[in-house]
């Protein structure tokens, strides 16, 4: 039986009342999408140092600092400074006992990755890492794809050298796809490069 206010309208009980809809949590396979490649890195060392499987973190970029102020003796204030040139790569730490040392890029073009991304001394970083007998490496995402390789840094340096030597300036997504190895995109860790690392480990 229903009932009418004197006004017409009609009358619902308290618990009849319709309640704000539920939103629908999306998948979480899905949740990273639209971060960028550093964010996902960033995340998926935390992982990795959370369970202590591995300590690598992202290197601080050089700030050189041009003009302080001392409005107090016990504090300073940085009125101008800027980002200086990074010296070496991106990130370096520590995995099962072999030093871990890495360049992070991506890119927009779907065919190939431009070598310009690079800078020398950073070529040269990988070259002394490599010396070293560190494990040394570049992660590539393409980002049209959303699709993320491992590129050791032996195979990096050969296509250097073909560009300074009058070729190429760039790695096709194909001469990626032979010489590297596609690191498949999760969730917790987003990706999971580690996985790629143990079937390398063996080789240094």
């Amino acid at each position: 039986m229903s009932f009418n206010y004197p006004n017409g309208k009609k009358y619902v009980r308290l618990d009849q009342e319709k309640k704000a809809p539920v939103k629908i949590k999306k998948n979480d396979a899905y949740g990273n999408r639209g971060m960028t490649l550093e964010e996902d890195l960033n995340e998926s060392n935390e992982y990795y140092r959370s369970r202590k499987m591995a300590v690598i973190h992202k290197k601080p970029t050089p700030i050189q600092i041009v003009q302080v102020d001392y409005p107090k003796r016990s504090a300073a204030v940085i009125k101008e400074a800027y980002f200086k040139l990074a010296s070496t790569t991106d990130y370096n730490g520590v995995y099962k006992g072999k030093y871990i040392d890495f360049e992070a890029k991506e890119t927009e073009n779907p065919t190939s990755f431009p070598l310009k991304n690079f800078h020398p001394h950073q070529i040269t970083h990988m070259e002394e890492v490599m010396n070293q007998g560190g494990i040394c490496f570049v992660i590539i995402r393409f980002s049209r794809f959303d699709e993320v390789y491992l590129l050791e840094a032996k195979h990096m340096l050969g296509f250097w050298d073909r560009m300074m030597s009058g070729g190429r300036k760039s790695i096709t997504k194909e001469e990626i796809k032979q010489n590297g190895y596609l690191i498949p995109l999760g969730f917790h860790p987003r990706i999971d490069y580690i996985k790629i690392l143990d079937n390398l480990l063996p080789l240094y």
